[in-house]
Order: C-alpha cells, then structure tokens, then sequence
C-alpha cells in the first residue's frame, strides 16, 4: 500500500479512476458511508415516531397552512428538530426550501449580533411571487406567504439576545414565524415562551424506538441477536439517535454494513468471527460495565458478620479503576441496582440515594473517580449493615 502511494504511475491512475466515476455511484457511496443517523432523519410528519399529540397538531396547521410561533422543547434525541425540518419540507418542497428557511444554530450563533444581523435582516425580506411553480406542485406542497426561521439549542442564547427576538417576532409575523428548539424550557424567557406554542417531546417508548430501530436494521441488512434491541433502548435511555448511533458502530465493527465490494479499510474491519450483533457488542460500544463486575462489586458490599468489608470492596474497586470503567457509569448502574432491589428497605434506600446524590455532585466538580467510587461502596455498605 505504501509502495503504491509513492509510485507516481499508480497515483497517477488511481486519479483517473476516480475521475471517471459515475454520479450513480458516487451517490451510492455517498449514501453509503452517510450517518444512519442522517440518513433515516425522518421525512415526512409520518414519520416521527412516538409524537403523536405533536404530529396530529401540526398535521391540522400543514392542512390549514397556516402556523404559528412554535416551541419545541424536551430531551435531547426525541425528534424535535427533524419535526420541524419535516414540516418545513411539507410545506414548500424542494424548490422553494431554501429560500423560505433560516436554520441557525443557536449553541454556535447565540449573542445579540446574530439577532440583530442574520436573524432580523433574513425576517424582513419580502416574500416574492415564486417563478417556475406551477399549479401541480402548488397542490403538492401548500407554499404559504410567510418563511419559517429554526432556531435550534435556543436555550443556549444570551438573555441580551432572547430580549431582543422578543420584537423581531412580533414586528415581522406577519412574514415570517419562529420555530425555537431546546432541550431546557426554563431557560427560555418567558416574554420569548409566551409568544410560541408550546409543544412538549416525550422521550420514545420502547415500542416506537424498537421498531424504527428493527426497520433500520432489516434495511441495512444487519443479523440482530435476540435482545439487542432492548439492549440499544436501555442504553440510550429513551433518546433514539444515540441508538441509532450505537447500533450503526456495531455494524461498522462487524462489517456487517458493508455493501457492494469490500474496499481494504472495510476488511481491515470486519469481524472474522461472526456476522452478527450481539447483546456484548452494544455492551461495549455503549460502555456499560458487564453484569459480572457489578455482581463482583455488589457482593464485596454485602456487610460481614466480623470486621468491615472495606478490604474486599477496596479491591473489587480497585480492579474496576484499572480496567478503565467510568465511574459516572458505575454509578448509574449500581443505582439501578440497588434502589430496586426489594431485599433493601425503604429506610435504607433513602440514606442510599442521598449518598448516590452526594458522589454525583462530586463527580461532577472533577472529584477522583476511584476514592468516589470507593466512598460510596463503602458508605452503602455500612448503610446495609444497620439493623
């Protein structure tokens, strides 16, 4: 392969090869080594999955083609900003898209300079007569005589530049409506709140997320163990492109998403075991800590009829630091662990999850990950002991 890079013949054709490439293929490969995540992004309203209360509400707006300022607010992965991309797509079609929507990104563009320049000057330009439209794509695609600016992670804007929204919103709405996704409503003003419509993302149940999830899998043609499914919806807790992007790394580590001809990269790849995903391939990708070293951990805190348990968790803990297990991960699973198991009364559950509350605050202001974990397996384990 190296010989090759510095034969100037061999560079030389691999150029001309490429060159000639077909725009079918180069569409194929394209789509090929795409983001699942991008390339299952829903297309239609019918396709969001699991949002029926907001789909049906804005099925009626796309009928009567008329809208009004929307906010679109809930857990990250839930479908906020491929609703709104949707319903955009709906409403215009392909050929006027780009001109009647404004999608800025609010986490990158989010002071007051922003409102003032792109947001406001985009809000006041008239809309012209489209050209080239005829009256069948008219009743395809409703047109109405406003645009539609998204502003996505609008909860990251600067309260300068919430305020100053405020006018622009209502000084151009004959023109143009706002579509404002967050993940956090508390953080949007409520003058800003007010003016929207409010529309709330649940995170997706099991059943919703695991269809989309079979769909995609039967469409890439991907081998599923039995349970993989339950496993990608428990590990991404309820947020669906995370799956996706779980699942999508599995298939690139087994090579099961490969179509067409294998290129050298996609061999050096693929898995010369099996074929199919499994619930440890998912495990692992997601970085949950296997079910044999929280049963080691859990049993190590189990209190001692003589002595303290400290010098057994304290090398189970010790084991788990080395072989790089996040803490943060931990934690959550010994939670889940703990507080719902029924051996444990009520009483002690309630110390437990103010010392989970305690270690979490402190994981998060940068404490050591070992004497965390430590603390808080020797703390439970005392808390277990009490009669």
């Amino acid at each position: 392969m190296a010989a090759n890079f510095f034969n100037n013949k061999a560079r030389a054709a691999a150029g001309s090869g490429s060159s000639k490439q077909k725009p079918a293929e180069g569409k194929e490969e394209q789509s090929r080594l795409q983001p699942w995540v991008e390339k299952y992004r829903p297309k239609t309203l019918d396709d969001v999955a699991a949002q029926d209360h907001t789909t049906k509400v804005l099925q009626r707006t796309l009928q009567a083609s008329n809208l009004p300022h929307m906010l679109f607010y809930g857990p990250p992965g839930t479908g906020k900003t491929s609703t709104i991309l949707a319903l955009a797509k709906s409403l215009f079609g392909p050929a006027l898209y780009k001109s009647r929507i404004l999608e800025l990104n609010a986490s990158d563009e989010r002071g007051i300079g922003i409102v003032r320049e792109k947001v406001k000057g985009f809000a006041r330009v008239q809309l012209s007569h489209p050209t080239g439209i005829d009256a069948e794509y008219l009743e395809k695609y409703p047109c109405p005589p406003f645009k539609i600016i998204i502003l996505d992670e609008a909860d990251s804007m600067t309260q300068d530049a919430q305020s100053a929204l405020r006018r622009t919103m209502e000084q151009y709405s004959r023109i143009t409506r706002f579509c404002l996704v967050c993940n956090y409503v508390t953080r949007i003003i409520e003058p800003l709140a007010s003016r929207c419509s409010k529309f709330r993302f649940k995170p997706l149940d099991n059943s919703a997320a695991g269809d989309r999830l079979s769909d995609i899998a039967r469409t890439e043609g991907l081998s599923l163990e039995d349970g993989v499914v339950d496993k990608l919806i428990s590990c991404s807790d309820g947020d669906l492109r995370r799956a996706i992007t779980y699942m999508q790394s599995a298939a690139r580590l087994i090579g099961a998403a490969q179509t067409g001809k294998n290129d050298g990269e996609d061999e050096e790849m693929k898995d010369q075991g099996s074929d199919t995903i499994t619930v440890r391939t998912i495990e692992e990708i997601a970085g949950v800590v296997p079910e044999s070293v929280l049963d080691g951990l859990i049993q190590s805190m189990q209190p001692k009829k003589i002595g303290s348990s400290y010098e057994d968790v304290s090398k189970v803990v010790t084991d788990i630091v080395a072989d790089g297990w996040s803490a943060t991960q931990i934690l959550l699973q010994l939670y889940r662990r703990v507080i719902y198991n029924d051996a444990i009364s009520d009483i002690q559950k309630n110390k437990i999850v103010l010392v989970f509350s305690e270690i979490d605050k402190r994981l998060v202001d940068g404490a050591d990950e070992h004497l965390s974990i430590l603390d808080v397996a020797v703390k439970i384990s005392g808390i277990i002991g009490e009669s």
